[in-house]
Parts: C-alpha cells; sequence; structure tokens
C-alpha cells in the first residue's frame, strides 16, 4: 500500500512538474554594462513582469547594449531588451543595418529620451568637435549603440572615427574610471542624464563638457528622424554652470514578435501599474508614459497595441 501510494505521488509529481514547465514563459531581458541606466532599469522590469504577471519568470542580463541586444535577439537567446533609437535603423535596415531588417522586432515601452552627452578631460583644450583629431576618445563598449552613435556624430563632424581619431571601446562604468587614469581625452556618451558614468568624473572635477554645433545636430536630424534637438540643463552635473547644447533619441523596451499577445499585454500593463518601482530606480522613469507609445517608431507588439487602446491614448 505504501509503495502504490508512493508511486502515486511521485507520479503526481511529474504530471504537476510538466504542467507548470508547459504553462511558464521565460524571457531574459537584454540591457547594458552594469554602470548604465539600461542594467538596473532591466532588472526593476524583469522583477515587475515575475511578481505580477502569471506564468511568467523573468530575468535581466548585461550586454554591451542596443547593438548587442538586437544581435541577441536575432539569435533567440533573448526575448526582450532596452533599446536606444537604433532600433529604427534594425528594423527599417538602414545606416550599419542597410540590407538587414529586424522585422522581428515590436515596441512594447517607450522610456525616457537620452542625450549624447560629450565630455572633455579637464585642461585637455578641447572646446570643439574638430578638437577631437588625434585625441583619445572613449566611444562605447563594441557593439553598443553608444559607438553607433559615436562613429555617426563623429562622422556628421567631418572626422573619419577609424582614423582620425584615437578609439577606445569602454563601457559606461570604465569611461569614468578612464578620466581618472587619465587614460583618454573624451568621451561621447549616449544614456540617460545622470548616468553614473558622467555622474563620477564630473563629481571629481575631471571633466568639462562641451556644445554640438546646430550645422552637425541639423545634419544627424536630417539622416535619421528618430533624433531630436535637446539641452542639457546646467548644473545637472557638478561643475557644468552653463546649458549644453546636444541631441537626444528615445529608448524603448521591445520584444520579439513570438511572445503570446496575452503575456506581452500583462507585461506592458504591470508596467505602467507599478512605475514607481521603476521611478525608484531612476528618476529618468518619469518620463515614461502611456502617451510616450505614440512616438515608438516600429509597430507596436499586439499585446501592447491592446493595452494602449484599451486606455485610449491609440485608437
Amino acid at each position: 500500500m505504501k509503495k502504490a501510494v508512493l508511486v502515486a505521488l511521485i507520479f503526481t509529481l511529474i504530471i504537476s512538474t510538466s504542467a507548470f514547465a508547459a504553462e511558464t514563459t521565460f524571457i531574459t531581458i537584454g540591457t547594458g554594462s552594469t554602470g548604465g541606466t539600461y542594467y538596473p532599469v532591466g532588472a526593476g522590469l524583469a522583477k515587475i513582469w515575475t511578481d505580477h504577471v502569471p506564468n511568467l519568470k523573468a530575468d535581466a542580463q548585461s550586454t554591451g547594449g542596443t547593438v548587442h541586444n538586437i544581435q541577441l535577439m536575432e539569435k533567440k537567446e533573448i526575448q526582450a531588451a532596452t533599446m536606444d533609437n537604433n532600433y529604427y535603423n534594425a528594423y527599417n535596415g538602414l545606416l550599419k543595418y542597410k540590407g538587414q531588417e529586424h522585422k522581428y522586432l515590436r515596441g512594447v515601452l517607450p522610456l525616457y529620451p537620452e542625450p549624447v552627452q560629450i565630455m572633455v578631460a579637464k585642461g585637455s583644450g578641447i572646446k570643439s568637435l574638430k578638437d577631437l583629431k588625434g585625441k583619445r576618445i572613449s566611444i562605447g563598449a563594441v557593439a553598443s549603440g553608444t559607438e553607433l552613435s559615436a562613429r555617426e556624430l563623429l562622422l556628421a563632424a567631418g572626422l573619419d572615427p577609424d582614423k582620425d581619431i584615437k578609439g577606445e571601446n569602454l563601457g559606461v562604468g570604465d569611461t569614468g574610471s578612464a578620466f581618472a587614469d587619465k587614460h583618454i581625452d573624451a568621451a561621447v556618451m549616449l544614456g540617460a542624464l545622470g548616468m553614473g558614468g558622467v555622474v563620477e568624473p564630473s563629481t571629481l572635477g575631471l571633466v568639462e563638457f562641451i556644445d554640438i554645433p546646430d550645422d552637425v545636430i541639423e545634419k544627424i536630424i536630417n539622416q535619421s528622424p528618430y533624433w531630436f534637438r535637446f539641452t542639457i540643463p546646467a548644473n545637472t552635473y557638478k561643475g557644468q554652470p552653463n546649458p549644453v547644447k546636444t541631441y537626444a533619441g528615445p529608448n524603448i523596451i521591445t520584444v520579439t514578435a513570438e511572445i503570446p499577445e496575452d503575456t506581452v499585454y500583462q507585461m506592458t500593463k504591470s508596467a505602467f501599474e507599478n512605475k514607481k518601482d521603476l521611478v525608484a530606480i531612476s528618476a529618468n522613469l518619469q518620463n515614461m508614459t502611456e502617451e510616450g507609445a505614440k512616438n515608438i517608431m516600429i509597430p507596436l507588439h499586439p499585446g501592447a497595441l491592446k493595452y494602449y487602446k484599451e486606455i485610449g491614448v491609440i485608437k
């Protein structure tokens, strides 16, 4: 009798475990380097989704950023990702992605603006983009959106990123350390205001900020319509008494088209319902609004679209 009961219990356990495995969706969200804003925001979203979306287990993965995330999504190694404006180029097969349209990408959540921020070592004598010629410049981690955007900026300014500068592929956190070690003269950063890799060297008095000229901004906006003019307010960082002229692009959360509609609906809804948890991670998430979904420049996932239609943001 005891043996029969034991066999029955084991059988029930196997059936229950199999049912759980069949019903549970596992999602990994690709983010960015650990010194930036993407990783903690991605980790926060993963927790919200795991806690509030039925039968969903999510986790965050540190990556090289947008370009790397696109590669990982294409290989089906991740199912969701934080992405800067380069998601637009990837979906439409533009610039770096010419002839390689990534049509599996779907929009889910609008996040916040990410300005291009140019830091130069204090005392370096660098006053303009032209002064970057021959200098050691951090252009972002390999396969990151920062690297792609830095190259676009340098070309628009008349500089060949492979010949006219000494490019250093440094992540956000490593860039701050490189200024302290006097290993670099400047850095092109793409990320939220207040990102750690900018706060650290500015707080230590190691860097200054330079403007991007109007003609360069205009050229970049004309060739890449997702960019818009942006001003970094004075005193955003220590030792930055004047506003800084630059440009910015929106960042978003994307998923692959294969994720079930109801799952993405619940992911979208739970993110907004628990927005306070994300704002606690980064004040930039105050700018995450449902209305921002209208500015996502690739097709929305049907699940996300259902949510935005339900609340009246999209007709």
